[in-house]
């Protein structure tokens, strides 16, 4: 038999995503590769799958077959195999996230949510009381999982990358830094800097931007609430480093505008800590794994990653 399910994941992931190149972003593989599987599956039946003269790629009858295979048979396959990491690694435990990240919740409860569905046996809580001491939480075992942007070198931790993503400089609509294509760190020496209530060292702005160029913005303001500081920008109030989907709906609303921070932009990438004794629990993985699949799927401007090496000996041997 020629069809395998490999090639039912390929074409629904250049379905989901219309484009090869985003396709194979999220499958971990090169671009020629993806295309390659694609030639061979209308090779070796006689057939197109796509027709690839539009934009997005738009699928052919024989392609909306295989799709409806892809889409019938996948979440089985999927099912099944959560059923057999659990057989295998236990699928009882408890799942406790703390967050220093200040803007994840419009990605991580909808997380939770298919996470809970999926491992109904673990017992799942999200703790706002350590947003300022998590890590140091998770090691002494008062939480299971840490959402970080910030990796810190502590024995007995794993951070595994989730997404990757750019740090934007927000702005009022009539900013006049709005007229340059990015901005420098000189051109923040006179604005005032709205930031989470964190240690700036923690901070990208300073630590990866400012800091590095000797920089100090004319004012400082803070806010715990993503939402807050997005309209202190609005008004006038002052300017805000943020990742790009954090204010994706600002944007498109037209509340406030974005620049790179630097001619290259500024990238970070989103994590999550776990004790390295815990790593190879298969819901801790399942939750890595249904984070990734989410995050691709609904936050704009963000990039798929490559599991760490540890997790990707752990996958190999399931």
């Amino acid at each position: 038999m020629f069809l395998e399910i490999r090639h039912l994941r390929t074409l629904a992931a250049v379905y989901e995503f219309e484009s090869l190149a985003a396709a194979a972003e999220r499958l971990h593989l090169t671009q020629s590769a993806l295309s390659h599987q694609i030639k061979a599956i209308e090779n070796y039946y006689k057939v197109s799958l796509f027709t690839r003269k539009t934009r997005p790629m738009q699928l052919t009858p024989a392609g909306k077959r295989l799709l409806a295979l892809a889409q019938e048979v996948l979440p089985a396959v999927d099912k099944v195999e959560r059923d057999m990491r659990r057989q295998a690694a236990g699928s009882t435990g408890r799942l406790h996230i703390a967050l220093e990240c200040h803007s994840c919740f419009a990605w991580l409860l909808p997380v939770l949510e298919s996470f809970r569905q999926d491992w109904p046996e673990v017992e799942v809580d999200l703790s706002l009381s350590h947003s300022f001491d998590a890590l140091d939480a998770l090691v002494r075992g008062t939480v299971d999982a840490v959402i970080t942007s910030d990796p810190q070198p502590l024995t007995g931790l794993l951070f595994e990358p989730l997404f990757r993503y750019e740090v934007v400089l927000v702005l009022p609509p009539e900013h006049p830094l709005t007229t340059r294509e990015f901005v420098t760190p000189e051109n923040l020496a006179s604005e005032t800097l709205v930031t989470y209530p964190v240690e700036r060292e923690r901070l990208d702005v300073f630590s990866r931007f400012l800091t590095p160029a000797g920089i100090e913005p004319a004012g400082l303001r803070s806010s715990e609430l993503t939402a807050m500081i997005a309209q202190l920008v609005a008004v006038g109030r002052g300017v805000a480093a943020l990742p790009n989907w954090a204010v994706a709906d600002e944007v498109a609303r037209g509340l406030v505008q974005t620049r790179p921070l630097g001619e290259q932009g500024l990238f970070s990438t989103m994590h999550l800590a776990m004790r390295t004794s815990d790593a190879d629990l298969a819901f801790q993985q399942g939750f890595v794994e249904t984070a990734r699949r989410l995050v691709m799927r609904h936050l704009h401007g963000v990039t798929a990653v490559e599991p760490n090496g540890r997790s990707q000996k752990l996958l190999a041997a399931r």
